[in-house]
């Protein structure tokens, strides 16, 4: 059984930046796709930023310029780097990973409040 454990949320003022760690277990060259979701209060879980087994990255309009997703292969570790934070971006974020022919796989979610 996969398991992916995040860490880095927490509170931050308007403007602030933060971090958010992602490590499964098993080796991270295995999943064909790592993603960061998210999902305010009394909205729908919606897809932040995605990287790609061959490196390419995607990301929501809303963030494109100041979220930025990575993979460390040799920490085994996918990061999403927070930058200028905005109240609006306040919610849980979960990370996926999908292996291929077998599915995806959740994080128990991290809290990110950001403050105005």
């Amino acid at each position: 059984q996969v398991q992916l454990v995040e860490s880095g949320g927490g509170l931050v003022q308007a403007g602030g930046s933060l971090r958010l760690s992602c490590a499964p277990s098993g080796s991270i060259l295995s999943f064909i796709a790592m993603d960061w979701y998210r999902q305010a209060p009394g909205k729908q879980r919606e897809l932040v930023a995605q990287i790609l087994s061959g490196g390419s990255t995607n990301y929501a309009d809303s963030v494109k310029g100041r979220f930025t997703i990575s993979r460390d292969n040799a920490k085994n570790t996918v990061y999403l780097q927070m930058n200028s934070l905005k109240p609006e971006d306040t919610a849980v974020y979960y990370c996926a990973a999908e292996k291929e022919l077998a599915g995806w796989y959740w994080g128990q979610g991290t809290q990110v409040t950001v403050s105005s």
